[in-house]
Parts: structure tokens; C-alpha cells; sequence
């Protein structure tokens, strides 16, 4: 199948850069995402009919289904990687079998407040109050990397939290004095500090003095004919620059990125089916997830000229509702949510000339659709909780899932819209972010709830104290990274109990 005219004009326009690209079927689904050194060269690559012969099956339906494509340029080979792998996470398209799981990029991790700091690798950035470096798009390059960092600034390669003379006995590190031993004394934690920072500094880009020394000794092995060490120096000297090359992390998918084919006209179709004056500008979506009763929360999406807005999504735990009510929980949210923008609009208003124009954030405003996931019973809960604040006047919408039916505030008979319209497929997508964010923070809780029951097995630890130290140090693993005598300030614990807490959350590590 020829590329459509779309697709021939955007190639056309393609720069020869490092990025990434969407490939998008009729419907507006982002079907397959990929890398490229130079996206010209390598998209086109998908639409020259003589390298058809030699594609299989899959291949051949994956460029039959292509109807339009998105680009996003980056500055360099190693974020196109980054970039391609959160948006596969983020569009799980059916062609890609790559990055589908949980894993991660690699950090580099350091606490400064530790006892005796240390660099460790880890795929979660956690709000610790650590210093993290990355993510590294090669995890061989950066382990290379730190064993060179290690041994320049002689830091500690061991893995107890805080060492003592019974680790330095066997410890490699300090016997190669690749390590100053600040376990033993052998250095202050100031004198020590310094070292540490001097290698942060380092992997911050402060790069230049070693890499220099690396170079000269790497022309000097050369000149003796010694290639084997010439390469081994120009491998290490490849794997700095990769590792403290600076690179964007991409958190959240670029704005610059489309997801539908035309978004303008999405929204003006919508504007025209739901009898709106204009296509909506800012879409709000609404969502309920729990489990059989509990941990009942709710997810609130927002959608700006039919893209994401990520900095206004807002999640909702449950306050008033006990047991499995989604109709409750639903009145709920959009309960707190408005009263809580309506006073902040009011704020606003009264508010001079002068103070308006200071403000860097865009001023509160309402929306101008709200999207309900669900039927009848959640729209006609959600529009209760309207009436009673006033805002019946913003157009709301239901969208239920099993025949994608749209329900209008007194209408009887749902709406529907041919599932290959774009307005339909707007609706879906702020559907089902709305879904995945909801379930995102259940499952957040879930997992707190799970790692926090670990203290009920702590013999004698009551409630009163088990929300004290949740209070103080706000997990079960930042309570397993305290000392003895952080946990000994928490109130109701002494020296030997906050010992024996601290000796059986070290022997529950594993959980």
C-alpha cells in the first residue's frame, strides 16, 4: 500500500536529526513508535517499495495500516532511546514488543545524609532526599563508568549502609586502596563528603581534566604500538561522555507531540455532535477505581485543544464513602473538585488589575466539557452535585464502555457516534487516561497498604505508634534506611525498642 499524501508531505518536510516517530492508523491509534539516528532517512525507509520483498508478515501489515505519522526531534541517539520508551509505555502500541513491561532506565543514586555515602544503581526515583544522576540509556556504560569513578575519587564500593571494622576485614576495596576507609576512621565523614561531591561533580559533566589525561595517555599507549590499552582508553573515554552527556529525562510525553491525526478537527466535530458553540478548548475527565469496596479513589484527567495537560490531572481519595458506591463516590468528586475551583475563581476575581498581571499561572477557569466514565447513574450523580453549586450550565457528557453509548443530562435515548470518527476517539482517549491514572493511584495505595502492614507483625507496636513513625519517616523503607537512633526519636520508642525494630525490619529485607 502507498503512503497516503499526509504521509508523503510530512517526509518530504523530515529533518535529517536523532528522534522519534509515531506511526498512526486510519482511527488515530498510535500503532507502532521507533527510534532514529536520522528520522528522514530511517522513515522513509518504510515506504520504498523495493525493500518490500524483503519484509515479513508483520512488517507488511504494520506499513498497510499506516495513515499518518508524528515526529519529535531530540539531540542525540540516547534520548530518541529514552523518549521511545516512554511513549510505548504510554500508548502501548500493538506493533511495538519492546518496553512493555515495568523496566526501567538505570539511576545512579547517592545520599549525602547517610552515614558513610555511597553510589548505587536503581530504576525508581524515589522523593528521598538523595541526589540521582540519569537515566543512563546504557546501563553497560554507566557501570563501567562508576568503577573508574570509584577508584578516581576512592570511594567505597560495599554494600552494608553503614560498614564497621567487621566489613573492612573483607573488604577488597579498601586492601586495593581503591578506598580511603572511612569505616575504620581512616578518614573523617567531612574529609570523606568531599570526595563524594568531587565525584558528583564529575558526574555532573566536570569532566574535562580526566578525560584529557585519559586522551594524552591513550596517544601515548598508541605511539608504543600498545593498541590493546589504546582501545581499552577510548571505550572508557566513550563510556564518560555517554554517562554525563546531558540528557532530558522525558517524564511526560513532549506537547510538541501530537496523538490524534487532527486534533482541530476532532474538536470541532465534537463541537458540532454535541451541540457546543465551539470545540472544546479544556476537557475534563472523571473516573472511580476500587476494589471490591476499598481503597476507593477517583481520577481527574484534563484535556487542553485535545491534548493531555498533565501539570492540572488531579486524584481524589474517598473521605465520605464507605463500601462499593460509584455513584457516591463519583457526587464526591465532583463535589470537592468544584467547590474547591469555584472558590479559587472567586479568589481570583477579587483580585486587582495589577496582582492578576504578576501571576505566572494561567488563572483558574471551568471547563468546557466535562467527560464522566459510565453510564446514567454516575452522569446523574455528577450533575446533582452541579445543580447544587450552580454549574448547571457546563455541558457534561457520559460515555459508557460496552457499545462506547453517549449520555446527555435529560435525555433518555444515549448517542452514538460511528466508532471511526475522530470526535469518538477523542472522547476514548480522555477515557481512558482518566481509567489508567485512577487505577495508577489504587495501585499506588495498594502497595503502601501492603509494605505498611509489615509493622503489624512487630510484636507490641500498637497503632498509636505505627502512625508516629509512618508520620516521621513515611514509609517501611525509609524507616529500613534509619539508624537505631532516628527511630529512637520517634515518641513512644526507647534504645531497645527502636534496636529490635530496626534488627527485624533487616530481617524482613527481602519483603
Amino acid at each position: 500500500m502507498p503512503a497516503t499524501e499526509q504521509v508523503r508531505k510530512k517526509l518530504r518536510s523530515m529533518p535529517h536529526k536523532p528522534g522519534v516517530y509515531l506511526m498512526k492508523d486510519r482511527f488515530g491509534t498510535v500503532i507502532y513508535v521507533g527510534k532514529a539516528r536520522d528520522l528522514r532517512k530511517r522513515v522513509s525507509q518504510y515506504f520504498h517499495p523495493s525493500r518490500r520483498q524483503g519484509w515479513d508478515m508483520k512488517f507488511n501489515a504494520l506499513v498497510d495500516a499506516i495513515h499518518d505519522l508524528d515526529t519529535h526531534i531530540v539531540k542525540s541517539e540516547a534520548e530518541a532511546l529514552l523518549l521511545e520508551g516512554k511513549l510505548i509505555k504510554e500508548f502501548h502500541p500493538r506493533y511495538n514488543v519492546s518496553f512493555r513491561d515495568d523496566k526501567r532506565f538505570l539511576l545512579l543514586k547517592v545520599n549525602l545524609k547517610d552515614p558513610i555515602p555511597r553510589f548505587t544503581l536503581t530504576r525508581l526515583k524515589q522523593d528521598d532526599g538523595a541526589r540521582y544522576f540519569g537515566p543512563f540509556a546504557s546501563s553497560g556504560s554507566v557501570r563501567r563508568t562508576m568503577q573508574r569513578v570509584r577508584k578516581k575519587f576512592s570511594l567505597r564500593g560495599c554494600r552494608p549502609l553503614n560498614p564497621t571494622e567487621h566489613d573492612y576485614k573483607h573488604c577488597l576495596y579498601a586492601h586495593l586502596k581503591n578506598c580511603t576507609a572511612p569505616c575504620i576512621g581512616n578518614i573523617d565523614r567531612e574529609g570523606y563528603l568531599a570526595q563524594v561531591e568531587a565525584a558528583c561533580e564529575f558526574l555532573e559533566g566536570q569532566t574535562g581534566e580526566m578525560l584529557e589525561e585519559m586522551q594524552d595517555e591513550m596517544k601515548k599507549a598508541a605511539e608504543k604500538l600498545d593498541f590493546e590499552k589504546a582501545a581499552q582508553l577510548r571505550d572508557a573515554i566513550k563510556d564518560i561522555e555517554n554517562t554525563t552527556s546531558k540528557t532530558r529525562t522525558f517524564t511526560r510525553v513532549p506537547y510538541t507531540l501530537p496523538v490524534a491525526v487532527d486534533p482541530d478537527k476532532d474538536l470541532a466535530q465534537l463541537a458540532e455532535i454535541l451541540g457546543l458553540e465551539k470545540g472544546p478548548y479544556r476537557i475534563e475527565g472523571y473516573d472511580i477505581s476500587n476494589i471490591s469496596g476499598t481503597l476507593q479513589v477517583s481520577s481527574m484527567v484534563s484535556f487542553r485543544n485535545g491534548r493531555p495537560d498533565r501539570n492540572n490531572y488531579r486524584r481524589f481519595r474517598m473521605k465520605t464513602v464507605s463500601g462499593q458506591d460509584d455513584f457516591a463516590c463519583m457526587a464526591e468528586t465532583i463535589k470537592r473538585r468544584y467547590s474547591r475551583l469555584k472558590a479559587e475563581i472567586q479568589k481570583h476575581e477579587e483580585l486587582s488589575e495589577e496582582d492578576k498581571s504578576k501571576l505566572k499561572k494561567e488563572p483558574p477557569h471551568l471547563p468546557s466539557l466535562i467527560l464522566i466514565d459510565g453510564g446514567k447513574g454516575q452522569l446523574n450523580a455528577a450533575c446533582g452535585e452541579l445543580a447544587k453549586l450552580g454549574l448547571s450550565h457546563i455541558p457534561i457528557i457520559g460515555l459508557a464502555k460496552e457499545f462506547e453509548e453517549i449520555y446527555r443530562p435529560g435525555e433518555k435515548e444515549p448517542l452514538r457516534i460511528p466508532h471511526d470518527q475522530g470526535a469518538l476517539k477523542l472522547l476514548q482517549r480522555v477515557r481512558d487516561e482518566s481509567h489508567r491514572f485512577a487505577n495508577t493511584y489504587n495501585a499506588q495505595l495498594r502497595l503502601k497498604k501492603i509494605s505498611e502492614s509489615l509493622l503489624d507483625e512487630f510484636q507490641g507496636i500498637g497503632e498509636n505508634r505505627k502512625k508516629a513513625l509512618l508520620k516521621k519517616f513515611g514509609s517501611v523503607h525509609r524507616m529500613r534506611l534509619a539508624t537505631v537512633e532516628q527511630i529512637a526519636e520517634v515518641e513512644g520508642f526507647g534504645a531497645k525498642s527502636a534496636s529490635a525494630l530496626k534488627a527485624f525490619l533487616e530481617a524482613r529485607q527481602e519483603r
